[in-house]
């Protein structure tokens, strides 16, 4: 949902002087999956009891890029949508922490003095039972609630598990790395979203009938395993009278081997709609189900035959979709 009514602060400069007291809830929140929810709801709730306001804090880049160069993971959601998620989940603000070197050779208590406690006024911590801070990743939950004492805030653990499973940004991203949208789903509690500007391409979809919207997404954007599958596209943002509009779509990932295309490509067409300028605007992929493997065809025929084939699926999936909400 856009534009739910969430704080933004870009490092800890921005957190308003008269800040009151707070719940925080830290972590990288990459997908902000139902691992991530449970821990969020829980933050939300004691803030709630508490009388004071939730806050989010996560981080920008991500740890790993920085103390690893080159190491940074498939990104499942955008610093946009993320903030949109959490709030949707109830907090109040979202802190995004510039990460740097220097941030990461901090011990864990002066991140704590000078992040929770000096510029977000913690009455209570909440994060992952597996929680890792400070330089070499000294602290834990534990050191955590020692810090707790010393400052006057709570801290509470959460487990990210769900039905036996260890829900994790990893999981998600082996399972689109596999094409597995629907289990990536499930991990997420919605469908995995790839979001991107409309460039022009080929247009071999036009020509063949299935006018497709060409998405260029950001360095680092997780994107599933090359296939074709079922889904939605949406205009998240545009000039043009298709902002906030979502179509039912079939959705292709590959270099398009039937026409010996070398570069790799998301096109996603919306079912039916032949009419649609969405060049320049920017749209969201949402997958929903996995269809096929992408595959090269002997001639342009069987490739036309095969896409009204994909098209049927993809229509009776999300048709079954709709029914189902």
């Amino acid at each position: 949902m856009i534009g739910v009514d969430v704080r933004g602060w870009h490092g800890l400069d921005d957190v308003p002087e008269d800040w009151g007291r707070s719940v925080v809830t830290i972590g990288v929140f990459d997908g902000v999956h139902r691992g991530h929810q449970q821990m969020v709801a829980q933050a939300v709730a004691l803030a709630r009891t508490l009388g004071v306001a939730a806050v989010a804090v996560t981080f920008d880049p991500h740890p790993d890029e920085v103390i690893r160069p080159g190491s940074h993971p498939p990104q499942l959601t955008q610093q946009r949508r993320r903030t949109e998620l959490l709030g949707e989940l109830g907090v109040d603000a979202v802190c995004v922490l510039p990460f740097t070197l220097a941030f990461s050779r901090m011990s864990p208590d002066e991140f704590v003095q000078n992040a929770l406690v000096d510029r977000l006024h913690a009455a209570g911590v909440v994060v992952g039972e597996n929680f890792r801070f400070g330089h070499k990743a000294a602290g834990d939950l534990e050191t955590l609630r020692t810090l707790g004492e010393k400052y006057d805030f709570v801290a509470e653990g959460v487990p990210l598990v769900s039905d036996s499973v260890a829900i994790s940004s990893t999981l998600v991203r082996e399972r689109l790395a596999a094409g597995d949208v629907a289990a990536a789903a499930e991990a997420l509690g919605r469908p995995h979203r790839l979001e991107g500007v409309v460039v022009r391409g080929h247009q071999r979809g036009r020509a063949l009938g299935f006018p497709t919207a060409n998405v260029e997404s950001p360095q680092y954007t997780a994107v599933p395993a090359d296939g074709v599958y079922a889904g939605w596209l949406l205009v998240t943002q545009s000039p043009s009278p298709y902002e906030g509009q979502r179509w039912p779509a079939a959705i292709s990932i590959g270099t398009n081997p039937t026409f010996s295309g070398a570069e790799r490509t998301v096109e996603a067409y919306a079912l039916d709609r032949d009419d649609l300028d969405l060049y320049g605007a920017h749209v969201a992929v949402d997958f929903g189900l996995r269809l096929r493997d992408t595959l090269k065809f002997s001639s342009i025929e069987e490739l036309i035959h095969q896409m009204h084939a994909d098209v049927d699926q993809a229509r009776q999936f999300t048709d079954a979709e709709s029914s189902a909400m």
